[in-house]
């Protein structure tokens, strides 16, 4: 799909007002990317748009730059006092952070206020950002409806409403959330679905919400693995962490972003980094919102070097410029593989990715290229390369122990959802 649009339109073409070029200029954005091309003008002329496209695509983009000039023009020569006119919801804390942060650096200069919130951390900050008014809120679920019933946040006056990510929220039990939230919007609204996948409930969902949409699809798996400099190591699970040290010899890799299969695992890496004088730090589900937000903020103003991650724990995670992903472990869903590398190569920036493989991963290897359609090229000058030796004892136990693991922690986040929906079912 994007190879049908030639990125050569720029952002002073797609008919945006000088509030809103001055910042894009700041930023030194010059080139539109498709789903920006196809968009902004679509928003601009107050249609609702159906949206096929993942994070990494530029999408945020997409959505806000066109609300924050309907909000600018309608602000015009009207008074201080400020009412939620836009909501976004998302699924994730650390993507509601990203968006938000999106909306003030592209509203730099249009007077435009937005805020955030999300569950896990303490409320007060937020209410009292939304007692003095705002006319963005970007958020998660839960939070929401807890400050609706709280009475903090009335959506009587929302004239553009955004659901990011949908087949994520839907996956992580939200739709139970989404229905009500969705049934206190007004009827006469401006509404964008995204969503990455079409499955046949995500197209359900937005026939509830959409009035007559236009569609528009970006798929960014083959670009991804196109744009994507993929490299594999083969090696043995004992000599896994050796040759990651190895491979941060490279003293042009100076900001990682790791995935590790589990929260444990997560925790051993950062430790073995530590040992060897690399600055590291874990996100994932065990750690406070706290400490995540101050890891990822850590890792972006590049005072760490490696920020380790599970895949919940990453969702959402949007990084400027990031040129590594490390696959410590080889995710056994090869759709899982194009979503963490596309953490990297983002709007057409450049990026590598590095796999390590051990031989129980072998196979989800050949799934993987089996999806992108491509062979990854295999790292030949490798000090420890793999053998056909079957595990130890010890290592076949801690490879059943690691499984386990992520079932556990998969069954209970699920749970922790599910309980969560009921909760606020009981309330409403």
């Amino acid at each position: 799909m994007n190879k049908e649009i030639k990125r050569t339109e720029r952002f002073e073409n797609l008919g945006l007002i000088q509030p809103l070029l001055k910042a894009i200029k700041e930023k030194k954005y010059i080139e539109p990317t498709p789903i920006q091309i196809k968009a902004i003008p679509l928003v601009l002329r107050r249609n609702d748009v159906l949206g096929c496209a993942q994070t990494g695509t530029g999408k945020t983009a997409a959505f806000a730059i066109p609300i924050l000039q309907h909000l600018y023009h309608e602000r015009q020569g009207k008074s201080n006092s400020r009412k939620i006119r836009s909501l976004i919801i998302t699924p994730t804390r650390e993507l509601a952070i990203q968006i938000a942060e999106s909306f003030t650096l592209y509203g730099k200069f249009t007077g435009i206020k937005n805020t955030v919130i999300f569950g896990g951390v303490k409320q007060k900050a937020q209410t009292d950002a939304l007692r003095q008014g705002v006319d963005v809120l970007v958020a998660t679920p839960g939070r929401l409806l807890d400050l609706m019933d709280q009475g903090f946040i009335r959506l009587k006056d929302v004239e553009y409403f955004v659901l990011d990510e949908a087949d994520r929220m839907l996956d992580m039990g939200f739709i139970h959330d989404i229905r009500k939230i969705i049934a206190k919007l007004p009827v006469k609204r401006q509404s964008l679905f995204f969503s990455a996948t079409m499955p046949k409930n995500i197209v359900e969902l937005s026939r509830k919400i959409l009035r007559n949409p236009t569609k528009i699809e970006v798929s960014p798996e083959a670009p991804t693995v196109e744009i994507i400099q993929q490299y594999l190591y083969y090696t043995n699970k004992s000599s896994k962490t050796k040759l990651l040290f190895h491979i941060l010899q490279n003293p042009k890799i100076v900001h990682v972003l790791l995935f590790s299969r589990t929260k444990h695992g997560c925790d051993r890496i950062v430790r073995n980094l530590k040992k060897q004088k690399i600055k590291a730090a874990a996100i994932h589900g065990d750690k406070t919102q706290n400490n995540r937000q101050k890891a990822l903020a850590q890792f972006k103003a590049g005072e760490i070097r490696v920020l380790v991650a599970t895949d919940i724990a990453a969702r959402g995670i949007d990084i400027n410029k990031l040129k590594y992903v490390v696959n410590y472990d080889i995710p056994n869903i090869a759709e899982t593989y194009v979503h963490r590398i596309g953490r990297t190569g983002r709007a057409g920036e450049e990026g590598s990715a590095i796999s390590i493989c051990e031989p129980e991963e072998n196979a989800y290897i050949r799934e993987i290229e089996k999806l992108i359609r491509q062979k990854i090229e295999i790292v030949k000058e490798n000090p420890f390369p793999q053998t056909e030796k079957p595990m130890t004892t010890n290592e076949k136990k801690e490879w059943e122990k690691e499984k386990q693991q992520r079932k556990q922690e998969f069954f209970a986040a699920k749970k922790k959802r599910e309980d969560r929906s009921k909760s606020f079912r009981k309330k409403r």
